[in-house]
């Protein structure tokens, strides 16, 4: 057993007390009326005669963060779940017992108080406690400057306390369902249906990814968690559910930096008759309302840069870009060998399943990603990287996918959809082939897709979005660890 401090050791002891008064130290049920933030709104404006000759009263609870002892009367601040309000306590308001027992109180106990709304001499709105009453002992002291450790792990290795402390990640906490909420009320409004499909499967597929593997006993079978949930969305279309989508968790088996976390959130959308630009008008919708929703304005600042979320994204052919930074034009390119020697001299490194598009590819990720800013669609991505994608008609090295970029990252990943059974059974055939070559992302065969697309998928247009880095977009966040409530950790050395 552990060796209690001697702070921990006076709590423990009145505890104890509580205990003997036939108080229950950890509470139980309490009539919560009102909130700290509504109750400062809703009287701010009133002066200190005002709410006096109002007599208006609220039942808050919280935590205490604060207490300034004045001998028979006292100031504490509460804390609930929307921020701070100001208590008064006075023994010739609550008798004796009751205030004795607020001063054996300790900052990071939790309470319940009911009172008359008060505005003090300095203009705070005030509760002037009538009724006080306590609901639990915090049996460890709250860290006097957690906001400020220098060890930011220890932030998200206890968030429980990161969101006691620290204002900021409470607003992210709360922040991140509301975006959610917005693409849920935006998609709903436009007719698609959310969905949940399995999150273990036998065959991996729907992304390039490695995944985590588990083993079902009863089965005796090894098992994925998923790495996307697109080919399950594409089945409910041959099923005939027109438009729909799923918010859900996707696992990859990768590594952790500060825009990749292993387990992590996604929305993946479906939609019958639709191809690439339905995507881009839906995905630049998504952002923009989330934007709207969560702050008032399309304007956002991001890790120091002003960025407009406005719809009217600009959308680029990936050769475009290319040609702009590099003054290669991968159009003009007609064999593997030549691409080869691009490559060669400017320092590409080349693997050993790499041709055509995969170097084109990498010319894209290494000279022009990092230079997008505003929010852009990059389009026209190279067949060998999109097995999923329908074939762009013009040129059948490209496909008819895009990605969009904000500030150098990927926030969402779409595609004119492949719904030819046959092209998909050959694509599928080389995904087997390069994995035989050492890549570890490479899609299986996933017969029963191919089965069900030879019943008939309509034309249509998919999108994925990570949800997370949305966020950290919208909520100024610079690494995905802030905008997930528990993001994996390694186990701290015991």
């Amino acid at each position: 057993m552990r060796e209690f401090s001697e702070q921990e050791l006076v709590r423990r002891e009145k505890l104890k007390k509580l205990q003997e008064m036939g108080i229950d130290g950890f509470g139980h049920r309490f009539g919560v009326t009102d909130f700290s933030l509504d109750i400062k709104a809703k009287y701010q404006d009133k002066t200190h005669e005002e709410l006096e000759n109002m007599d208006e009263h609220a039942t808050v609870a919280g935590r205490i963060m604060f207490i300034r002892k004045m001998g028979k009367a006292s100031f504490f601040s509460l804390k609930d779940k929307l921020g701070n309000i100001q208590i008064y306590i006075s023994i010739n308001d609550v008798g004796e017992e009751t205030y004795n027992l607020f001063k054996s109180a300790d900052i990071g106990d939790i309470v319940g108080v009911s009172g008359k709304i008060m505005k003090t001499q300095t203009g705070e709105i005030t509760i002037k406690c009538m009724e006080y009453t306590h609901l639990v002992k915090a049996l460890r002291p709250l860290p006097e400057k957690f906001h400020g450790l220098s060890d930011v792990e220890e932030r998200y290795r206890r968030r429980y306390v990161d969101l006691i402390m620290n204002d900021e990640a409470r607003k992210i906490a709360f922040a991140r369902p509301k975006i959610i909420r917005s693409i849920q009320n935006y998609l709903d409004s436009r007719g698609y249906v959310e969905v949940e499909t399995p999150i273990l499967g036998t065959i991996l597929g729907g992304a390039a990814a490695r995944p985590f593997v588990t083993h079902h006993n009863t089965q005796n079978i090894d098992m994925y968690l998923r790495i996307a949930t697109e080919l399950n969305l594409k089945r409910l279309l041959v099923g005939g559910m027109d438009a729909v989508y799923e918010i859900g968790r996707i696992f990859r088996n990768e590594g952790m930096d500060r825009k990749h976390n292993p387990e992590f959130t996604s929305i993946e959308l479906y939609k019958a008759y639709s191809d690439l630009e339905g995507m881009m008008d839906i995905t630049e919708g998504i952002v923009s309302q989330a934007a709207m929703d969560l702050n008032g304005t399309y304007d956002v600042e991001y890790l120091g840069q002003h960025i407009s979320l406005a719809p009217g994204f600009k959308r680029a052919h990936l050769v475009d870009l290319i040609k702009d930074v590099t003054g290669i034009n991968f159009f003009e390119v007609k064999s593997d060998e030549e691409a080869f020697a691009l490559a060669k001299e400017h320092d590409i490194a080349i693997e050993p399943h790499f041709t055509f598009g995969h170097i084109v590819n990498a010319f894209f990720e290494k000279y022009v990603e990092e230079t997008i800013i505003e929010p852009t669609f990059v389009y026209g991505h190279p067949i060998e990287i999109s097995p999923l994608a329908k074939k762009d008609p013009q040129d059948p090295r490209f496909t008819q996918r895009f990605e969009l970029f904000i500030m150098g990252c990927e926030y969402a990943n779409a595609f004119t959809e492949l719904n030819d059974p046959i092209d998909q059974y050959e694509r599928f055939e080389n995904q087997l082939k390069e994995k035989d070559l050492g890549n570890e992302e490479a899609n299986e065969m996933d017969l029963d897709f191919i089965e069900a697309l030879e019943y008939g998928m309509p034309p249509a247009g998919g999108m994925g979005m990570g949800i997370d880095r949305l966020v950290m977009l919208l909520t100024n966040s610079e690494t995905i660890r802030e905008v997930i409530l528990f993001p994996t950790m390694k186990p701290k050395d015991n």
